[in-house]
């Protein structure tokens, strides 16, 4: 019958060979460090640090009081250089506090025992994952804290832990599963704690072997937890998708995951749980894949968070001589073009690709032939030639009414069109156009 998957998608070719074999590598510590106060879903945070002000790796630098929202720590110790608006790979600018390092690092976890995971209450866990100021690490960085803690009347049945990363280049999630599955399978335990949930599932897709063999392995004594060994297909672990592929439920237009009783995280969402309940470690560092054609050394680093995308590319080698490089924050499917290396690595960062321009589809686009593989593919049922003209020409009304914040974009129209429309790119300037008329509305007058 072959693995479990969903309806449409597509199977774009996956380069995870450059990495898929590689260690995760400790990046060199950086000299500074540019932390933005914007690296969640949810309210900008404000400095709790002034210039000048010393800080040690792992201390709170910005909070914010609001219900969706999580702190940003230091990532090294040193001295606040500077609080000033940077720009962020998501594609604008925020406001970052700049840290000039003082050479030293913490060994976190070293004279820790360990902590009792029968001991700690749900509260004790949520609380410990906000202070820690934990998101998704699968690209959303939406806010864990906020996933552990659903609405009154909403009962947590399973908590479903992406291991899909259908994303091509990225291999980041495929090497912490393979080498650190006890803190993974430790991870989810908890955030099933925390929910009350009975069931835990791990989706992983068929290509990781390795990584499915190590968590079978770990789960041996746990009937409680199972592994989905699901098809390798894009967007397979888009949370809807995942869902539906693994256990089958289908989120209804509009709902949450918790409408039917489930919550899904990153598998790097449940090591940075492991380390902030056993260690007291905030999420100040993450893994990522460093890979494409336009790199000279595909690699898998564990890089501290604000390190400049310049000074990581440069550990694998810098960019590839004699060609014009476009490099992505994230994969080259829902990833953003950056203007500039001098952006730093944040929470959602999974990925860095580099990609040579000449093999990265034309600009110059041709009008629709109406010969519908858009919908076709589109896994939420949904019409983008249409949604994307109402985006382009901002027919919000119209838009809307075709379902267009439906879409999860993942790219998958723009993929296939034979007649090149970055019908992605016109999808999201609709839903800018809506969130900007909505914030006009909302204005005091």
């Amino acid at each position: 019958m072959g693995n479990k998957t969903f309806d449409r998608g597509v199977h774009p070719s996956y380069y995870k060979e450059l990495t898929s074999g590689k260690g995760i590598q400790r990046a060199a510590l950086p000299k500074t460090v540019v932390i933005p106060l914007v690296q969640h879903a949810g309210t900008p945070c404000e400095p709790l640090v002034k210039k000048g002000e010393a800080v040690v790796e792992g201390q709170k630098i910005g909070e914010v009081k609001a219900f969706v929202s999580a702190p940003v720590h230091a990532s090294i110790s040193g001295k606040i250089k500077d609080i000033e608006l940077t720009q962020h790979p998501g594609g604008y600018r925020c406001a970052a506090i700049v840290i000039e390092g003082d050479g030293s690092a913490k060994e976190w976890g070293r004279a820790c025992n360990g902590a009792d995971l029968n001991a700690l209450t749900p509260e004790a866990i949520r609380e410990a994952v906000r202070e820690a100021g934990i998101v998704g690490m699968g690209g959303a960085a939406f806010p864990t804290s906020i996933k552990l803690s659903p609405p009154k009347g909403k009962a947590i049945e399973a908590v479903i832990l992406n291991g899909c990363e259908c994303e091509p280049y990225l291999t980041a999630d495929h090497r912490m599963m393979a080498e650190e599955p006890e803190k993974v399978v430790w991870g989810l335990r908890a955030l099933m704690k925390a929910t009350g949930a009975a069931k835990g599932f791990i989706g992983i897709e068929e290509n990781k072997p390795d990584a499915i063999e190590a968590l079978k392995k770990q789960i041996a004594s746990s009937p409680e937890i199972q592994i989905i060994v699901l098809e390798a297909k894009y967007p397979q672990g888009a949370e809807k998708m995942l869902i539906q592929a693994s256990i089958g439920r289908k989120v209804p237009p509009g709902k949450l995951p918790f409408d039917v009783g489930v919550i899904v995280n990153n598998v790097g969402t449940a090591i940075a749980v492991y380390e902030a309940l056993n260690w007291g470690k905030p999420l100040i560092e993450r893994v990522v894949t460093i890979s494409g054609n336009g790199v000279k050394e595909p690699r898998n680093l564990l890089v501290r968070i604000g390190t400049s995308f310049e000074e990581v590319v440069a550990q694998c080698g810098g960019l590839v001589d004699g060609k014009e490089i476009e490099v992505l924050n994230g994969g080259p499917m829902m990833g953003v073009a950056q203007p500039t290396l001098a952006v730093p690595v944040v929470k959602g960062t999974s990925g860095i690709t580099a990609i040579a321009a000449d093999v990265i589809k034309s600009s110059d686009y041709e009008p629709c032939i109406r010969c519908a593989s858009c919908v076709e593919v589109c896994p939420m049922g949904l019409m983008p030639y249409r949604l994307g003209d109402y985006g382009k020409a901002y027919r919000t009304a119209d838009f809307k009414a075709w379902d267009g914040l439906t879409c999860i974009e993942c790219g998958c129209c723009s993929y296939v069109c034979p007649a090149k429309r970055p019908l992605l790119q016109w999808i999201r300037l609709g839903k800018l156009k809506l969130r900007q008329e909505a914030q006009k509305a909302q204005a005091p007058k």
